[in-house]
């Protein structure tokens, strides 16, 4: 494990700095379009109401911010890190739907604590999904597509914030 950590102790450095960012980052955002006084462009980037949906932003914007930022720091000594970063911020913001609709299911209802360990646990796994990436032998296969979905995906947080479709993915809990 130590000789793991000496050789890799600039991306277990960034990861734990990543979560933390994401996760304060992440937090705040979710006031911020109120105390815009509901700015538009602000509600592009931010959630405009307590939806699953809107509240996916909160990990996609501030995960994609972080990893373009430490890309500058990290990318000369991971060949893959474009293709493990993006593929972090899909597995991440996906991974909100996911957790906050399983645990409804199981309990009936949401709850403030749990929604919040959804959006940190989402946060964390994309983040270690990412390092996991980054230290395997594999090509830079799937680039691409990983740069299309994050793309689409942050297309759609654009038209979907005011122009939301009429299903339960967008309807406020």
């Amino acid at each position: 494990m130590k000789r793991f950590y000496r050789k890799h102790k600039k991306l277990c450095i960034s990861s734990l700095i990543g979560i933390l960012f994401v996760g304060t980052v992440g937090s705040l955002l979710h006031f911020v379009y109120e105390w815009s006084s509901y700015q538009f462009l602000v509600g592009l980037v931010t959630p405009v109401n307590e939806s699953t949906w809107e509240h996916m932003k909160l990990l996609y914007f501030p995960m994609l911010i972080y990893f373009l930022a430490e890309f500058w720091f990290l990318y000369r000594s991971y060949p893959h890190l474009l293709r493990a970063d993006l593929a972090g911020v899909l597995a991440g913001t996906l991974l909100i739907p996911i957790l906050f609709y399983t645990y409804t299911g199981i309990i009936g209802s949401h709850n403030l604590v749990l929604d919040i360990l959804t959006f940190l646990i989402s946060a964390a796994i994309g983040i270690l999904i990412r390092c996991r990436l980054l230290l395997s032998a594999g090509r830079k296969r799937y680039t691409f597509l990983y740069f299309i979905g994050v793309l689409i995906l942050g297309v759609c947080f654009l038209i979907f914030t005011y122009y939301p479709p009429d299903i339960g993915l967008f309807a406020i809990p």
